[in-house]
């Protein structure tokens, strides 16, 4: 398996976690073929991966979700935790932990029975998320979040999003091909988003400020243009938005 970049930085140190010794084991094998990887290191339960990563230094974790005693999910949560963290892929038979795993911030998220190119894909994703993340931990860091579209769960970057709409306990994520229904409240995106300069325009809208091309002000209502779509702005949020848009240290609208 080729590496997905030739100046790719130091090889990765992997723990495999499943309590199927088969899976464990074709996984493992799996990733000792890519060049990226340097190391390889199994644990056959949670408990036995948290002993592991006290032990090693360890940069990337594919964990089943599925496992008796300390879950998946579980060794996730302890994970988010740590003051270094490794990156988490899960690797699972089930589809219905993606929406929860965009609060633990899972790199990717991987179908059973799996393909050496899908474990593949994983890897770029852990090292691309370690590249941005070098200099340091910064709220401008990129995020994935996972979407289902056809029975099938992709990633979709924080920085594609242009404006998010609420649909109850729902939002619904615009980017330029297409939307995607999500199960996260928009205060919670609003509140997790805002540095890296989203804002509330509506109490049912949120957007992208890089995002927007144009503002209008139409006899005192004030609307936003972002890509081909034409966002009202409530009298209530006019005045923050402006302030925001006009921040001397605001970078300019990413117009691509």
């Amino acid at each position: 398996m080729p590496p997905g970049n030739d100046a790719a930085p130091a090889a990765l140190t992997v723990l495999v976690v499943d309590d199927e010794a088969p899976a464990r084991s074709e996984l493992a094998w799996l990733l000792n073929q890519d060049d990226r990887v340097g190391r390889v290191l199994t644990a056959a339960s949670g408990t036995d991966a948290l002993a592991a990563l006290e032990r090693e230094r360890i940069d990337v974790v594919f964990s089943d979700i599925s496992m008796p005693g300390l879950d998946g999910m579980q060794l996730a949560r302890v994970i988010k935790r740590f003051t270094e963290r490794p990156h988490i892929v899960f690797v699972t038979a089930h589809d219905s932990h993606a929406v929860d795993a965009f609060d633990l911030d899972v790199v990717d998220y991987v179908m059973k029975p799996v393909r050496p190119e899908r474990i593949g894909e994983a890897v770029r994703r852990c090292l691309v998320q370690s590249e941005r993340a070098a200099p340091a931990e910064t709220p401008e860091s990129d995020e994935t979040i996972p979407v289902e579209l056809g029975g099938v769960t992709r990633f979709v970057a924080r920085s594609e999003i242009q404006y998010v709409q609420a649909h109850g306990d729902y939002a619904r994520l615009h980017t330029p091909t297409g939307s995607h229904l999500v199960r996260i409240p928009l205060a919670t995106l609003e509140e997790r988003w805002a540095e890296a300069g989203f804002v509330r325009i509506h109490r049912s809208t949120l957007v992208s400020t890089r995002h927007i091309s144009e503002v209008r002000m139409d006899r005192g209502r004030c609307t936003v243009v972002v890509d081909e779509a034409v966002l009202q702005v409530s009298r209530r949020h006019t005045r923050q938005l402006r302030a925001t848009l006009l921040r001397p240290d605001r970078t300019e609208p990413d117009r691509r």
